[in-house]
């Protein structure tokens, strides 16, 4: 894709403006940008924020092709992707750090207080979180169907109140990071109940919860 030029070949589409709109497109669908190459059948790298400049530094735009599956995988028409390159502000009105579901158990991504930090987060623009902490998590696979479903969204906050019944996220000390409802919670033990019926419910020790935290919004 290249610049939409207007009267006497002077450009009114900037290459910042063409990404700037997928990256709204996305947050209108509550995707994050590889959630919504992978929603159009693209490589999940597609439109991802390192894609967007060359090696050599020179700006990339994205091929007409990936913007129109991305457009039919939404169904939005082209005017409206249009408007979303020159909207004075975002669809969302915040940007939380955003990781794969999967890497969260890695090391190197959160501190022991259960805070997101270092390298390897991508962002998203969300409804204002009432927390500077807040991140985002995309669900992948099946194992928390029919609750989460594979490419939603799901935003954790550190600093929300956890009461009994509330959806969370909890990490061990053995690295094993889960998404579950919380049934009960003591100074001795945490239980939780697992979101997908093909899966048992799990009782942790207290003392092998590294942290748990609320999910308080979902894409869906």
């Amino acid at each position: 894709m290249r610049p939409v030029s207007g009267p006497q070949g002077r450009a009114m589409l900037t290459h910042g403006q063409i990404w700037n709109a997928l990256d709204r497109l996305a947050a209108r669908a509550g995707l994050s940008a590889s959630g919504l190459a992978k929603k159009s059948g693209l490589d999940p790298t597609t439109f991802n924020k390192s894609k967007r400049i060359t090696r050599d530094g020179r700006p990339r735009w994205p091929s007409t092709e990936s913007v129109a599956k991305a457009l039919a995988a939404t169904g939005t028409r082209f005017d409206t992707f249009v408007t979303l390159t020159t909207e004075g502000s975002p669809v969302s009105t915040h940007a939380v750090p955003l990781i794969g579901f999967a890497k969260a158990g890695s090391g190197g991504y959160f501190d022991d207080g259960g805070l997101p930090i270092g390298k390897g987060w991508e962002e998203i623009a969300l409804p204002v979180i009432n927390d500077e902490h807040a991140y985002a998590l995309e669900i992948s696979g099946s194992s928390m169907d029919p609750v989460y479903r594979d490419g939603d969204i799901i935003v954790v906050s550190p600093a929300a109140p956890i009461r009994k019944g509330d959806r969370v996220v909890v990490k061990t000390r053995s690295g094993e990071v889960l998404a579950k409802e919380l049934k009960r919670r003591s100074a001795k033990s945490v239980e939780l109940k697992s979101l997908n019926p093909a899966h048992k419910d799990r009782a942790l020790a207290a003392p092998d919860v590294e942290w748990i935290a609320r999910i308080v919004w979902a894409s869906q």
